[in-house]
């Protein structure tokens, strides 16, 4: 060969490249490509947790490593090889996948009566979204409302949205249909207030008040909303099939001024894939167009409420019930059997509040021998009961939940008489990822943490990083079994060994601890 200058060149540029890709590859031996190059300077730590496989929520592959934890943060992920590191607590993971804590995007509950919520940590989670619906805490303080809530001994993080039907009643407007300027505007001040300390609006628009609501209200609100970056989450105004996509447009609306998610996704008496495929493409166009709407589901083909869903939109408050049982109770009485036949039937109803607990509206009504759309108007009313609406196809809501586009909510409480509320994260895993194969664990996993953070912009939390917060799950996944059903509905979710929040161990093998450590997420601060 003749060696001359462009030959040189070459031959250097060549040596050079090779040189790189050497160095490159010996600093990404590690399957995680996340952990640092170099060891940090660390003498101390709080836990850390050993021969487990980290599934860092982002969709990865889990891979073996020790997890660090220091305060409430995971400050390394890796092996330190300090031999004077100090490790105040080790749990062992063997054979076990180390993920982050779960995020509820849709639960229910009162922090100041059941604030251990035990329900949600046996099932994996760690952080649950409140005032959903369009009803929230009824306080226009709703910082005070807040520091109340961190008292008490809280065992999972708290995420506050404002109700929009809770400040209708804050504004004094109620049911009313149209509103004046000056409605609107007390409206948007209370609502502008209120998402200084919360994560957006919350819409209830089949519920009263919300249902009232017309467009220009919800507008100049989600103008509000979107000045702040926050986001609106929303019951829409029609779940049923014929009425699903006009609602989910009416959303998307909104989402010319901020973030718009759906509640809870569901066709009532919609059937099979097709169906639910043209729902989701329904979504995906509306995001191709640049709005950012999101929606979440809970895995149960049965929904939960209470019984004004079944009564006409002119007699759901007490005080439109006692006018229509009084001026219109045959009329009344004509579209509550009518709306529950098409709702499958009396006997798809599954009462939850005593002292009807457990009957089917058949069979309560039947005790007393009656009718039932004459036992719902002279017995118990719009306000009387909740329920589980067997309303719901297993086609449709399973091709939904395997769509990247879905992620998970309970719609659950502690007391609400339906096993969502016990366990839904703990089904996701048991049926659809261990028996059926419907999502694989690292979607499924994605879905419940980072996906979930990601919807909320919660700042972070969501996956297993170091400078992340340590909400943290330990568990074998073909152990998890979800309990609860719809005759008792209030059994703890087993398998999920131990559960941390904010670094610290609150849940052991099924034994609560007595201090907790869950606390309320106020957005744009790191907690």
């Amino acid at each position: 060969m003749i060696f001359n200058k462009k030959t040189t060149f070459i031959l250097k540029n060549s040596l050079l490249t090779l040189l790189l890709l050497l160095v490159y590859s010996c600093q990404h031996k590690n399957t995680n490509k996340e952990l640092p190059s170099t060891e940090p300077n660390i003498v101390s730590v709080d836990v850390a947790i050993v021969n487990g496989k980290i599934l860092d929520g982002t969709g990865k592959e889990a891979y073996p490593a020790t997890i660090y934890i220091k305060g409430d943060s995971i400050v390394y992920i890796g092996q330190l090889t300090n031999a004077a590191l100090k490790i105040e607590k080790t749990i062992d993971a063997q054979g076990q996948l180390v993920t982050p804590g779960f995020i509820d995007l849709h639960a229910h509950g009162d922090p100041l009566s059941t604030p251990d919520f035990e329900n949600f940590l046996a099932m994996g989670v760690t952080s649950i979204v409140l005032g959903q619906d369009g009803s929230s805490a009824n306080t226009s303080d709703l910082k005070a409302y807040i520091d109340t809530v961190n008292q008490q001994n809280l065992g999972v993080n708290v995420i506050e949205f404002v109700g929009h039907g809770t400040l209708r009643n804050l504004a004094k407007i109620g049911v009313k249909s149209k509103i004046t300027t000056s409605e609107l505007e007390l409206l948007k001040k209370l609502l502008k207030e209120q998402l200084s300390y919360s994560f957006g609006l919350s819409t209830g628009l089949e519920y009263a008040p919300g249902l009232y609501a017309e467009k220009e209200e919800l507008m100049a609100l989600a103008e509000v909303v979107g000045q702040q970056d926050k986001m609106i989450m929303s019951h829409m105004r029609n779940e049923d099939n014929d009425a699903i996509i006009e609602s989910i447009q009416e959303l998307s609306q909104q989402g010319k001024y901020a973030r718009v998610h759906i509640s809870h996704l569901k066709s009532v008496y919609g059937k099979g894939a097709k169906r639910a495929e043209e729902i989701l493409d329904t979504i995906r166009q509306i995001r191709n167009i640049g709005v950012q709407l999101t929606a979440d589901m809970y895995p149960y083909l049965a929904s939960y409420t209470g019984i004004a869903i079944v009564f006409p939109d002119w007699s759901k408050t007490i005080a439109q019930f006692d006018i229509a049982k009084r001026d219109r109770k045959n009329e009344l009485e004509t579209f509550i059997r009518n709306k529950v036949n098409h709702r499958n039937g009396p006997e798809a109803t599954l009462l939850g509040t005593a002292p009807y607990t457990g009957l089917t509206l058949a069979e309560a009504a039947a005790k007393k021998n009656k009718l039932f759309e004459k036992f719902l108007v002279e017995d118990v009313g719009p306000q009387g009961t909740s329920g589980a609406y067997f309303v719901m196809n297993k086609e449709l809501q399973e091709t939904l939940l395997k769509d990247p586009l879905l992620g998970i909510c309970s719609d659950g409480s502690k007391t609400g008489f339906h096993p969502r509320g016990h366990g839904t994260f703990a089904k996701i895993i048991e049926t659809y990822v261990v028996r059926d194969s419907l999502l694989t664990i690292e979607e499924a996993v994605q879905k419940m943490t980072s996906y979930a953070a990601e919807i909320l912009h919660l700042k972070n939390r969501g996956q297993l990083k170091i400078g992340y917060k340590a909400d943290i799950l330990i568990f074998n996944p073909e152990q998890i079994k979800a309990t609860a059903n719809y005759v008792n509905p209030h059994q703890l979710a087993k398998g999920f060994d131990k559960v941390l929040v904010n670094g610290k161990l609150v849940r052991d093998n099924e034994h609560l601890a007595t201090e907790l450590s869950g606390k309320v997420l106020v957005p744009n601060r790191i907690e």
